[in-house]
């Protein structure tokens, strides 16, 4: 069943950089609602509850460290197809191959510092709101 809503955040890169704004922009202008936001930050034990799916992966110890190291922006999106139309408007992981004009090819820096993260499925994106919002922060 699809939802019609994901899950973002702006990550600390993105933050750091003073991108929220125009990243904000750009899902608004893309027809995005926003039905939950928060300003809020990840402590190391936090980031690996959020990224335990990934604890067997090389790569873990480091995004654990990268998703605290500063503030990130939480949000729940509504819109017909959200989980697609977020994906394409974020752009690929790799802002190397990022279409023109995606979110991560305009403000990621790499594959790991790679300015927002988007929700991959209807399940995944209530599970990871779900960690960020109670009932009562959605609108």
């Amino acid at each position: 069943m699809t939802t019609n809503r994901t899950f973002t955040m702006i990550k600390p890169d993105a933050v750091a950089n003073g991108h929220i704004g125009a990243i904000l922009d750009q899902i608004s202008k893309a027809g995005f609602k926003f039905v939950a936001f928060k300003y809020t930050a990840l402590t190391p034990e936090k980031a690996g509850e959020f990224y335990a799916v990934h604890s067997e992966r090389p790569f873990y110890k480091d995004l654990v460290s990268f998703m605290s190291s500063g503030p990130i922006v939480a949000a729940i999106l509504e819109k017909d197809n959200a989980i697609e139309d977020f994906r394409k408007l974020i752009g690929a992981t790799d802002p190397a191959k990022a279409d023109a004009g995606t979110i991560r090819n305009l403000f990621a820096k790499s594959i790991d510092a790679n300015a927002v993260h988007g929700s991959d499925s209807d399940e995944n994106a209530q599970i990871e709101g779900n960690f960020f919002f109670s009932a009562f922060e959605r609108f």
